[in-house]
């Protein structure tokens, strides 16, 4: 009997269609270079041992000759050679190091050492700068191996990206240890953000503390960020105590979320420091008092007032919010009146500077890219790892910041009193 049946032959996961189609993209080329990189690797190698011993392989030793030689025979013999391991950006393969003892001063023989391939050595520095690059894009250590595989040959597991990221934190505790005394900030920025990590095998929620730096030419500059337990005032207080013994000056303006902890802690190191707060984060809580039917209502008010063209225009439009809004609302009018002057602190700014200076949207942005980055992994391993992790991100120019808008008029003296409060 013939079988008429439609169905396709089972051809297995997709993990293994896929495997078999990217093995079928065979370049003659890569396959050439690759053939020759265990030659090459292994004739640097051997040339650096023939320059330190003065003499090829299977070559006697020179006779001692004072105008070559210094008066000094070749100090030193081969015995043999050790297999290594290395992978690169050309793949992994398999080499053969000579051996060498040295003779000492102290009459005791020393093993040699490659200078080009040191001691213990796995990967090349562009392998691990790859495999870093692709982590800090967005993709987790299970994705990275398949995300490489065409590169390495699949030689690259979750392990080897772990420990990948586990060298960054050399560079990570410099960073942390590193003098500001030399850094021309004139503005800070700071703000919170919530990443949940695993912590006793669970999944918790944690905020990182973040400071950024306004240089003098108006180029951001991340300064801190720490997982500090939370944004109480203590916490905040440890962030900027530790900042300032490291040399950073007083700054010259301040930007926060309004954040009691945050506002107590600037209060004891800079009180006399102006301090503009966040109008988005102060346009949310107004949201937050009204109703879901009168938020458009609100929004259009308070944008009215927060992006108007001049001072005596942001103080017109405030005493009409007020106003307005006092007896439609009572919620809101009181949650515009909690922030004070401290909401538009911006308006003692040249109007150039306004834009940047009225939230703390620089911040908020790289919290956007930061969790954009992490979505992949869900939770992280560790509070440190996710701090380690925002300032890689910008250590390795996967994310970049430009100047603030109107930095061009940044070292202008600020204006002796915002606008006019008395309703």
């Amino acid at each position: 009997m013939t079988n008429s049946s439609t169905k396709l032959p089972v051809l297995g996961s997709d993990a293994e269609i896929g495997v078999g189609l990217l093995n079928e993209w065979f370049d003659p080329i890569e396959a050439c270079l690759r053939d020759r990189v265990r030659e090459l690797i292994q004739t640097m190698i051997e040339s650096e041992l023939e320059a330190v011993l003065s003499r090829p392989r299977y070559a006697r030793r020179p006779k001692a000759d004072p105008e070559n030689y210094g008066g000094c025979g070749v100090a030193g013999h081969r015995h043999g050679h050790r297999s290594r391991s290395l992978l690169g950006t050309f793949g992994r393969v398999e080499i053969a190091v000579p051996r060498a003892r040295l003779d000492t001063s102290e009459g005791k023989t020393t093993e040699w050492k490659s200078k080009a391939l040191r001691a213990y050595q796995r990967r090349t520095k562009q392998a691990d700068s790859l495999i870093a690059g692709a982590y800090f894009a967005g993709t987790n250590t299970r994705r990275v191996r398949r995300a490489l595989a065409a590169v390495f040959g699949g030689a690259v597991s979750k392990d080897t990206v772990s420990r990948v990221w586990r060298k960054v934190k050399a560079d990570w505790d410099a960073w942390n240890a590193r003098s500001l005394a030399a850094e021309p900030v004139v503005r800070l920025i700071l703000d919170g953000t919530v990443v949940r990590v695993r912590l006793d095998r669970k999944a918790t929620s944690i905020v990182l503390l973040v400071v950024l730096g306004v240089r003098e030419d108006g180029q951001k500059v991340l300064l801190a960020v720490k997982n500090m337990g939370g944004e109480t005032s203590q916490a905040w207080r440890a962030v900027l105590d530790d900042l300032v013994k490291r040399g950073l000056r007083q700054p010259e303006f301040l930007i926060v979320d309004g954040g009691t902890g945050l506002e107590q802690a600037l209060a004891a190191l800079w009180g006399d420091v102006p301090t503009q707060r966040c109008t988005v984060h102060k346009h949310r809580n107004l949201l937050a008092h009204a109703p879901p039917r009168l938020h458009d209502e609100v929004s259009a008010d308070y944008n009215d007032m927060i992006y108007a063209a001049s001072p005596a225009e942001i103080e017109q439009r405030r005493r009409a919010f007020l106003r307005k809004w006092r007896l439609k609302c009572k919620a809101v009018a009181d949650s515009l009146e909690e922030a004070g002057d401290r909401l538009f602190t911006f308006t003692r700014l040249p109007p150039s500077q306004w834009k940047s200076a009225r939230t703390t949207n620089a911040i908020e942005r790289l919290h956007e890219e930061f969790k954009r980055r992490i979505k992949t992994q869900t939770v992280l391993p560790s509070a440190e790892t996710a701090a380690m992790l925002f300032w890689a991100l910008l250590a390795s120019g996967q994310i970049t910041m430009r100047k603030v808008d109107g930095w061009q008029s940044l070292t202008q003296k600020l204006a002796d009193k915002p606008i006019d409060l008395a309703a």
